[in-house]
C-alpha cells in the first residue's frame, strides 16, 4: 500500500471517530472548561502508560505544548458553542476550518495562496450556509463555533510542523500534558469573558466519568494519533476540508439520537452534498499528485 493511500485510510479513519465528539459534547452534563481538563488528563493518563516519557529537544517539547494548547483552547470553544446552542450548530460551525486553511497555511508557510484551495472551501462554506440558514437564535453559538474552528485551523497547520521526526504517541503525549498545563493558564480569562452557569472544576462522577474515558480514549487517543500519522503523508489543507465530513456524520447522529429541533429538509440535503463535493475533489486533486 502506498504512502498517501494509507494517509487517506487513517484520515477518514480518524474523521469517523471525530463524528462522536460533539455528541459526547452534549452527553457529558459538565462545563466546557470541565471537559477539556478532564479530556486532557484522562488522555495524558492514558498515554503515560504506554509511553512513558520520552526524550525530545526543548525546542521540539515548547512547540508540542503550544499545539496542545491551540487544541485545548479550540476544544473549549468548541464545546462552549455546542452548550449555548446545540449539536448541529456546533460542527456545522467546525466545517469552516478547510476555509481558514485555505487562508492561513499559505501565510504561515510562505507560499502562494491557491486559488483552488479556496474554490473548494467556498464550496464547504455554501454548504454550511444551506444546512443552517442562519437561524438567528443561535447567533451567539455560532460565533463562539467559527473562533473555534479558526483556532483548529491553527492547530493543524503548526502540528504538521512540530510533529516531523517525533512518534506519534509521543507527538499527543506531550501536547495533551503540556496544552493542560497552557490551557489552565487560559481558563480565569476564557471565564472573564464567557461566565459559566454551572459550577466549575467539579470531580465528574456517574455517567459523566464513564463518557469522559470512552471521550478520551476512541475520540482522544485513537482519533489523534490516526489524525498525525495522516498529518505525515497529507498536506494540512487536505486533513482539515476532509474533517468536513464529521458533521455530516454528527448532524445524522444528532438527529436520531438526541432528536434535535429541525426537520431534515431539501437544503439540508444540498449543503451535504456541497459539503461531500468539496472533499471529494479535494481528495481526487491529492490522490493525483
Amino acid at each position: 500500500m502506498d504512502e498517501t493511500r494509507k494517509g487517506f485510510i487513517q484520515l477518514h479513519l480518524s474523521v469517523l471517530l471525530a463524528g462522536f465528539t460533539g455528541l459526547f459534547g452534549r452527553l457529558i452534563t459538565l462545563n466546557e472548561v470541565d471537559i477539556v481538563c478532564y479530556r486532557m488528563l484522562f488522555t495524558s493518563l492514558i498515554l503515560l502508560v504506554f509511553t512513558g516519557l520520552p526524550r525530545v529537544g526543548w525546542r521540539k517539547f515548547l512547540q508540542l505544548c503550544g499545539c496542545g494548547a491551540l487544541l485545548g483552547f479550540h476544544w473549549i470553544l468548541f464545546y462552549g458553542s455546542i452548550k449555548a446552542s446545540n449539536v448541529s450548530i456546533g460542527v456545522i460551525c467546525f466545517s469552516l476550518i478547510g476555509f481558514f486553511t485555505a487562508l492561513f497555511e499559505p501565510l504561515i508557510y510562505k507560499r502562494r495562496l491557491s486559488w483552488l484551495e479556496l474554490l473548494f472551501s467556498v464550496i464547504t462554506v455554501l454548504g454550511v450556509l444551506c444546512i443552517f440558514s442562519f437561524d438567528a437564535r443561535y447567533r451567539y453559538g455560532i460565533a463562539i463555533g467559527v473562533v473555534s474552528s479558526a483556532v483548529c485551523a491553527l492547530y493543524a497547520i503548526c502540528n504538521k510542523k512540530a510533529s516531523v521526526g517525533v512518534r506519534s504517541r509521543t507527538v499527543l503525549m506531550y501536547q495533551m500534558s503540556g496544552g493542560l498545563v497552557l490551557v489552565s493558564l487560559i481558563i480565569p480569562i476564557y471565564l472573564l469573558f464567557f461566565p459559566s452557569q454551572q459550577p466549575v472544576l467539579v470531580i465528574p462522577d456517574g455517567t459523566n466519568l464513564w463518557f469522559m474515558l470512552c471521550h478520551a480514549l476512541f475520540c482522544t487517543v485513537g482519533m489523534y494519533l490516526l489524525q498525525i500519522q495522516a498529518l505525515k503523508r497529507l498536506s494540512a489543507f487536505t486533513v482539515n476540508l476532509s474533517y468536513n465530513l464529521e458533521p455530516c456524520y454528527t448532524i445524522i447522529l444528532a438527529f436520531l439520537i438526541f432528536g434535535e429541533g429541525r426537520e431534515i429538509n431539501f437544503s439540508f440535503y444540498i449543503g451535504i452534498a456541497l459539503i461531500l463535493i468539496s472533499v471529494l475533489l479535494q481528495t481526487r486533486r491529492a490522490w493525483k499528485k
